[in-house]
């Protein structure tokens, strides 16, 4: 089983050190194909994609650093290992996107007071289309590397990655629009528009992290299937007070569950282990701790929704399900 879930861990390792370098890989590229493209069509809007290429050589710099952190394993001060670099990078991936939006509203502004012609647009679309081609390719790894590892930095760097796809196609729209139509406005509106998309994707990476970072439960799909994996035993009279976080590529599991007082410590102990194995197979490499208690007794250190909450889950999952006829 130990040499299971290490194996599980180092190959999960792997597939996220690779997607960290296929990102940073992919942005330097692309900041050198735009910023030919911007020096030849002086478009405002190829500007804020480059602005954008030039974050995203940062974030995924910052990407690279955290996915290593997190991968490091827990040590002595570090008992829960290092899975807070990554939401700590979230953080920092959403400042630097912020920031360059924020830039863009500013520059694109001045061009709307003083609009200037785009020159030659078509080698500005040239480089739009392989940007666009390039990013496709490296979002459909980074999602293949998420759904093996569920890495919260790689998902922020996915998500605004996938973000650039659509204001690599506005830039398109615009250079193609400049190029047919004699309206220099369009190029500085194009602009505040993807800025407008960058700070909104600037809040969603920065809201998930603050999530990770303040210890949110898992999602109440996750707590049910915890619940009812634990109830499978029919020796389990019910479960209290489960708590679950994550902690970057780590998931950590907690729950009270309750047994027949008069039970041995072996036989409690059994009871528990075969719940931690199920529990970790459904949400591998996860940290399971499970407490025995005796049935019936509802202590006062635990709060009053440590009792309610798990038939609360239970019901609201019975409500969902559709009825049979």
């Amino acid at each position: 089983m130990g040499t299971q879930r290490s194996d599980t861990g180092d190959q999960s390792a792997r597939l996220m050190r690779r997607a960290t370098y296929a990102s940073v890989t992919v942005a330097m590229t692309l900041v050198v194909a735009k910023l030919v493209a911007w020096v030849l069509t002086d478009s405002v809007a190829l500007l804020s994609t480059l602005i954008d290429s030039l974050i995203d050589v940062g974030a995924s710099l910052v990407t690279l650093l955290a996915v290593r952190e997190a991968l490091t394993p827990a040590d002595e001060e570090h008992r829960f290992g290092h899975g807070k670099a990554e939401p700590l990078a979230g953080l920092g991936q959403a400042a630097f996107i912020a920031g360059s939006g924020i830039f863009l509203v500013i520059e694109a502004a001045g061009r709307l007071t003083a609009p200037l012609p785009v020159q030659r647009g078509e080698i500005g679309i040239a480089v739009m289309v392989f940007s666009i081609l390039a990013t496709i390719g490296l979002v459909a790894y980074q999602r293949r590397v998420i759904a093996q590892t569920k890495s919260v930095a790689i998902s922020a760097d996915s998500l605004h990655y996938a973000g650039d796809l659509l204001i690599n196609l506005s830039v398109i729209v615009s250079l193609g629009l400049a190029m047919t139509v004699d309206l220099p406005i369009l190029d500085p509106l194009f602009a505040i528009a993807i800025a407008l998309w960058l700070m909104k994707n600037a809040w969603t990476i920065g809201a998930n992290s603050v999530n990770l970072l303040m210890d949110r439960e898992l999602p109440p799909e996750d707590r049910v299937r915890i619940i009812k994996l634990a109830l499978e035993n029919p020796r389990v009279f019910d479960i209290h007070d489960l708590r679950t976080r994550s902690s970057g590529p780590q998931t950590f599991i907690q729950l009270n569950v309750e047994l027949d007082g008069e039970m041995t410590l072996s036989a409690s102990h059994a009871i528990v282990t075969e719940i931690e194995n199920r529990l970790r197979a459904t949400f591998p490499g996860a940290e399971v701790l499970i407490h025995q208690d005796p049935a019936g007794i509802q202590e006062d250190h635990h709060p009053d929704f440590a009792y309610e909450d798990t038939s609360a889950l239970l019901e609201a999952d019975a409500a969902s399900q559709p009825r049979r006829l």
